[in-house]
């Protein structure tokens, strides 16, 4: 099939360009002698999961139970749900567990601890728990210093229903970075901080088996594992242009884009329209922020082939349904009919990528190979 027979706007993999981020982060994890679990809140696919997981250890990250439930379907039964587990939740993950899935989960507070025992046992599981570490994102967990770790090791060992499986840390914090020093120094604050509640929950006599630690950044710039027993990271597979602002990866790495078609042009405004607007292309706007190379509105945008940019072209506005494009100088509108198609490369994958129910694959010659779902909800 040719990209002109497609519907737009729609979401394109490069399947190339997948298979050669994933062997790239399996690489430098495995050279630091650490396991890589990919996290698979950003792909949301079996077929990029088979790709990302090719090479490790078969073990895998996600963001919801909805993603826990389709990927243990797809025969994927190792996964860290990575997000607070609360009491209401417990009967979906205990029919994980009762299905096979060896799915461990992540909390932060003592009280929420004895809640999700108490459900637990009421159905009959016992639910691993890592405990969430905050090591400077200051989202989820607990600081290293906080007052309160041991009550919440006491609690996972002592409750019937869960058991302490360890600790984990994701370092957000790493977004803010502007170079790779800072990267490399972020990466090195949380590995340590990891290692700083490791010891402290070992030296009181707790288990800690798992010390899983990550973040895309983190992941890439990691110089000195030692210690850790996993790195998470999901982004990488896909690329962005933020992640290229903050060199996690080049422009080149890049493995999803929106297609989208001109269908309008505004002379008197010095832009065009396109079919790809706010639901398509996210609202994310972190190529914004301070620091960075570029602020690519809603988008970089390049020509159907993904081979050539114009003048800077970008997405600049984003209403529901339509893109405005602009560009540095005079509009090229005779290079961008009507009808033509462009290429809409996201600042945040993850975000842009939710909108859509499969993907596109093409191959190295831009002819579209195969069709991908993917798994969206909660």
């Amino acid at each position: 099939m040719k990209l002109s027979q497609l519907d737009t706007p729609c979401l394109m993999l490069n399947r190339e360009t997948l298979l050669q981020n994933a062997q790239a982060l399996t690489n430098h994890i495995q050279s630091l002698g650490v396991n890589l679990r990919p996290h698979m809140k950003t792909a949301k696919s079996i077929d990029v999961a088979k790709i990302a997981l090719e090479g490790n250890f078969g073990g895998i990250t996600v963001s919801t139970l909805k993603e826990a439930e389709y990927f243990a379907e797809n025969g994927i039964k190792d996964m860290i749900y990575a997000v607070s587990m609360v009491a209401s939740k417990v009967k979906r993950a205990a029919k994980l567990l009762k299905n096979g899935t060896d799915l461990k989960c992540i909390m932060d507070n003592p009280d929420a601890a004895h809640a999700v025992a108490e459900r637990a046992v009421e159905l009959g599981v016992e639910l691993p728990i890592l405990i969430e570490v905050d090591v400077g994102d200051h989202r989820g967990g607990l600081m290293p210093d906080a007052d309160n770790l041991m009550a919440m090791a006491r609690a996972l060992h002592d409750y019937p229903g869960v058991q302490l499986a360890g600790v984990l840390t994701h370092a957000g914090n790493s977004y803010g970075c502007r170079s790779v020093e800072e990267l490399q120094k972020i990466a090195d604050e949380e590995r340590d901080g990891a290692l700083i509640v490791v010891r402290k929950l070992r030296n009181a006599g707790f288990p800690c088996e798992i010390v899983s630690i990550g973040s895309t950044p983190t992941a890439v710039h990691a110089r000195d594992l030692e210690g850790i027993t996993e790195i998470r990271s999901g982004v990488y597979m896909f690329g962005d242009v933020f992640q290229a602002g903050i060199h996690s990866c080049q422009t080149k790495d890049m493995a999803v884009s929106v297609l989208a078609t001109v269908i309008s042009h505004r002379q008197e405004l010095n832009c065009a329209l396109i079919d790809a607007g706010s639901l398509a292309l996210s609202q994310d706007r972190s190529t914004a922020a301070s620091g960075l190379p570029e602020d690519v509105g809603y988008g970089l945008v390049m020509d159907e082939s993904a081979e050539n940019r114009t003048a800077n072209m970008h997405v600049a506005r984003a209403f529901q349904e339509h893109g405005v494009l602009e560009c540095d100088g005079s509009f090229p509108f005779d290079q961008f009919p009507i009808g033509s198609r462009v290429r809409v490369f996201p600042n945040h994958a993850c975000t842009m990528a939710a909108m859509y129910d499969s993907y596109k694959v093409i191959d190295v010659h831009g002819e579209v190979i195969d069709t991908w779902p993917r798994v969206n909800g909660w």
